[in-house]
């Protein structure tokens, strides 16, 4: 099934991951000399639409690299989609089971259900949906009831 372009990562062209990756490059060396990274920050969220901040380029231990911050700063942030259907959502499943490294489909497929954290369905299932396919996946996901307080 082919995804709408909201629910999927939008390929950048080498002139545009240059840039970003520049960008983010002097913003993580004001980072590191302490100086103050506001306005170039601001810059690049403004180019990407995402929501950087100054810690996301203090490199720690568990933190993502800077390749890997690139890749994230490049592809545009998922959105929730009010219409998204059964179908867009099992694709997207399909899509994680096909690479769990996808950190892109795993947001929008949990920004679009209501059932906190639906992923850990696929990554941390119950006994009763251990290798179960996306379709399951999802019908449990959907299944999901909030419930009032």
């Amino acid at each position: 099934m082919e995804l709408r372009d909201e629910l999927r990562r939008r390929p950048v062209t080498p002139g545009e991951q240059a840039a970003i990756s520049a960008a983010m490059l002097r913003i993580e060396q004001l980072v590191d000399r302490g100086a103050d990274a506001t306005a170039a920050l601001e810059s690049l969220n403004a180019t990407t639409g995402h929501s950087f901040e100054a810690d996301d380029f203090r490199f720690d231990c568990g933190s993502p690299d800077r390749d890997e911050l690139v890749a994230w700063a490049c592809a545009p942030p998922p959105v929730r989609l009010p219409d998204v259907t059964r179908d867009e959502l099992v694709e997207v499943v399909r899509r994680i089971l096909a690479d769990p490294s996808d950190d892109w489909s795993i947001t929008a497929f949990d920004l679009n259900t209501v059932m906190p954290g639906a992923s850990g369905l696929i990554f941390h299932p119950p006994p009763e949906l251990a290798d179960a396919s996306a379709d399951a996946i999802v019908d449990a996901v959907l299944a999901y009831r909030p419930i009032a307080l």
